[in-house]
């Protein structure tokens, strides 16, 4: 390192990771540790990555990476910096940045574990220990303390937190533009603002939105940022839709493989609607996007996509045989991995919260298209990790029931299904409380053994047949496979002990 930067950025150790190359173990930090001690889950969730002699990482998160880009292009001297190291630059920094998913854990699924288990996910005991760490030297040096990413939300629902650990500014929003601001002020020792918002005038326009720098988690590239389908509980929609062009795609990658990653992921709240026309997926920018991948890569996965996109691209022009088959035949993979929300079986419910879910089908035929976008997944190998979401506001008894009898239907597909209670983001933002106290039902119970019996099922299949197969993986295979038995032994005891269950109060603790 040349100089010694005025800024380092940093995040705790459950997001400063690579998860053993796996983005879907990153999760199992949102839960508290289950049937193993804490190093283990650690081990298994959040290994510590590889770092540099200056305690860089080799890969960063990357929101931490844009954030670095921008300051760097704008000229400051900052650095990403390993938490373990970042006590060694304290005395001189000017500023320390923190990015984080979860802060608190207030996100799903880690409300919803905390909610269950009644004790705290390993994500917020990890960063309250850096946190406390960070603020004690702070009173000693000086610096100022600037959070933000994509839960910042949630300092509002721990001010006292703000107060205690002295942070100067939250950031809320896509921050590349508003971060020089704040550097410039920071360097020039002017007061920084509480709290800034980042609306839809102030994100930054495609031009402004820096090509990464160093490597990042997985390789992790963004190719498009916004959802047009509006879901009132997704903070994604409050974002205008951009989509990346191929030369900045491209570079991003070129990064990631000159520092040895040769996997990647393609993040989009919705990778088939990559060039799309409004919401249908269109077959040459998408082939044109996975070809780019295929000269550079030999894994690719994708971060998210939606099942109406599946179903559309898959009816209209066979899309989805296509890039599979492109990618099959050209990477070294038999299966790709990606995330998509079903949020609820319940025709009713989804015309009232998420009525572009459907589209550009009818949301009467929503649980219709989300089995026909399982099945198209399962005949493909695409292995999905999908999410519903229980206690939505209006949400009745029947309304869970007909997601129940959708999960009912899903079973022969391969995918792990996972519960979320529903955390107030979007346009349905509001209050702690609305997830720190929860009713739950006979028929939420009903639901989440409907999910918990078909992903242990499938899990074991997918771990033997698809899922860290290599025998340096052996360690983590091993212990997950012991966790899913545990599991399935401990939810037989709960089941039996539930056959009576009418409600219960679920309730987390204000800390």
């Amino acid at each position: 390192m040349n100089e010694y930067p005025d800024f380092i950025i940093t995040t705790d150790r459950s997001m400063m990771s690579n998860h053993h190359g796996r983005e879907f173990l990153g999760f199992i930090a949102t839960g508290p540790p289950l049937f193993l001690p804490e190093p283990i889950w650690r081990f298994i969730c959040c290994p510590k990555p590889k770092v540099d002699r200056f305690g860089r990482p080799v890969e960063a998160p990357y929101g931490l990476r844009k954030i670095e880009a921008a300051l760097l292009d704008a000229g400051f001297k900052v650095a990403i910096v390993d938490p373990d190291y970042v006590d060694r630059y304290l005395r001189r920094v000017k500023a320390v940045m923190i990015g984080h998913h979860d802060f608190f854990a207030y996100g799903p699924p880690s409300s919803e574990w905390w909610l269950i288990t009644g004790r705290v996910p390993e994500n917020r005991r990890l960063f309250t220990e850096f946190m406390k760490r960070l603020s004690s030297h702070k009173r000693r040096y000086g610096f100022r303390i600037i959070v933000g990413g994509p839960a910042a939300w949630q300092w509002l629902w721990e001010e006292d937190k703000v107060d205690r650990w002295e942070v100067d500014t939250v950031v809320d929003g896509e921050a590349e533009v508003v971060v020089k601001e704040l550097a410039e002020k920071v360097v020039r020792g002017e007061p920084l603002p509480r709290y800034i918002y980042v609306g839809v005038d102030k994100v930054p326009k495609l031009s402004e939105i820096p090509v990464i720098k160093g490597a990042s988690v997985n390789g992790l590239v963004e190719v498009m940022r916004g959802c047009p389908r509006g879901c009132s509980f997704c903070s994604v929609t409050l974002r205008p839709l951009r989509y990346l062009p191929l030369d900045h795609i491209e570079k991003e990658i070129q990064v990631n493989v000159s520092h040895g990653l040769r996997g990647g992921v393609f993040h989009s709240e919705d990778v088939l609607l990559y060039g799309a026309n409004g919401i249908i997926p269109r077959t040459e920018p998408l082939l044109k996007l996975h070809d780019l991948a295929t000269k550079y890569l030999r894994s690719l996965a994708w971060a998210h996509v939606s099942l109406a996109s599946l179903v559309v691209a898959q009816r209209e022009g066979r899309i989805v045989g296509k890039l599979t088959e492109l990618i099959y035949s050209k990477l070294d993979q038999d299966f790709i991995g990606v995330e998509v929300g079903i949020e609820t079986g319940s025709p009713r419910l989804a015309e009232k919260i998420m009525p572009g879910k459907s589209a550009p089908f009818p949301p009467s035929k929503y649980p219709e298209i989300v089995e026909e976008a399982f099945a198209i997944m399962h005949e493909h190998r695409i292995i999905p990790a999908a999410t519903f979401i229980l206690n939505f506001p209006g949400e009745t008894p029947e309304d869970v029931v007909k997601t129940v009898e959708l999960l009912e239907k899903l079973r022969q597909y391969r995918s792990i299904i996972v519960p979320m209670i529903f955390v107030p983001m979007g346009r349905l933002k509001g209050e702690r409380e609305v997830i720190a106290r929860v009713k739950i039902r006979r028929e939420h119970v009903d639901a989440m053994s409907v999910a918990l019996e078909h992903s242990l099922t499938w899990a074991e299949r997918i771990m033997r047949e698809f899922y860290l197969k290599g025998w340096e993986q052996a360690p983590v295979r091993l212990l997950l496979k012991y966790f899913v038995r545990m599991v399935r032994w401990r939810v037989a005891k709960v089941l039996k002990s539930l056959e009576n269950f009418t409600e219960k109060e679920l309730v987390i603790p204000k800390l």
